[in-house]
């Protein structure tokens, strides 16, 4: 009776273990599924699972998750372009780089309002901000270009981390329609 007793717990622990791995394993699954039709699947499971919402997140709970993750790199970039604008002596490149952080606060406002129209279900404008908010990032990478001048490589490096979650975040909310 004293070994059974002992094995029993063994089992009874093992199972509960077991049980709670699928359920990890679960929201895992449904955030891979969300995101592997992005081009860049893995920033956007990157994204997702460093929100702590994504433990309890739906699809639209990670669309709404990857939206947040756009608006924080607009955020960053906006700031950004305030310092380049800031820190440059050629006119024409800080009216560039000022109009570049009037455009990202732009394309934050639409964000907001993305998350707001995903929220109340209004798919078709959620995915219409979202790219129109996508397009001010390309606008501003391409003013900047045509002066020839080189962005750092750490700006770059978030705008393509911008550009990759916005065609993560068009592609799940696409799957709603």
């Amino acid at each position: 009776m004293e070994i059974i007793l002992p094995l029993f717990l063994l089992l009874l622990i093992s199972f509960n273990y077991m049980g709670h791995q699928n359920f990890v394993s679960a929201n895992d699954t449904l955030i891979k599924t969300q995101c592997h039709n992005a081009e860049v699947p893995e920033v956007c499971i990157q994204c997702v699972k460093s929100d702590p919402r994504s433990q309890s997140a739906d699809k639209v709970g990670i669309a709404a998750i990857v939206i947040t993750c756009i608006s924080n790199k607009a955020v960053t970039l906006e700031s950004n372009m305030t310092v380049l604008a800031s820190s440059v002596h050629d006119k024409d490149l800080k009216l560039v780089l000022q109009d570049c952080q009037k455009e990202l606060s732009d394309a934050k406002t639409n964000l907001t309002t993305a998350m707001d129209r995903l929220k109340s279900k209004d798919y078709d404008q959620t995915n219409y901000l979202v790219n129109h908010a996508l397009q001010k990032e390309f606008d501003c990478k391409k003013n900047v270009g045509d002066l020839q001048y080189t962005l750092p490589t750490t700006v770059l490096n978030d705008m393509t981390l911008y550009e990759e979650l916005s065609e993560a975040a068009m592609r799940i909310i696409d799957r709603f329609l």
